[in-house]
């Protein structure tokens, strides 16, 4: 069954373009190594909770979107080695020019327990 890697950031508005074509650099490479999909969303309906919510995880301010993000990997084995060239590419120099606060990023890796369709 496949793996999930997810990930959660606040994003400057006025960084959406720069975010959308840092997300294409860095997800062709993903793609690269061994990924089947990569979906980046941009915050839409993104309601206030009570006790917690996405906007609150990440530290949310009022001129910054959440981005929802996953990478699926065929296995979790796919991943482990997807992950390890990921990390060591020469073009992750690159990411320190993320469009965001990366420390406020969440993240994790995530085995599926339902698939629909099947």
């Amino acid at each position: 069954m496949s793996y999930i890697d997810g990930f959660v950031i606040a994003v400057p508005n006025a960084n959406r373009e720069k975010f959308i074509g840092h997300a294409k650099t860095f997800d062709a490479i993903f793609l690269e190594f061994g990924a089947t999909r990569v979906m980046e969303c941009w915050g839409d309906d993104v309601p206030d909770g009570k006790l917690t919510d996405f906007r609150r995880a990440v530290q949310a301010e009022k001129d910054e979107s959440v981005v929802f993000s996953w990478v699926e990997w065929p296995d979790k084995a796919t991943r482990d080695a997807g992950m390890e060239k990921f990390m060591k590419d020469p073009r992750m120099a690159a990411a320190s020019d993320m469009p965001f606060d990366g420390k406020r990023m969440i993240f994790g890796g995530f085995v599926p327990v339902i698939s629909l369709p099947t």
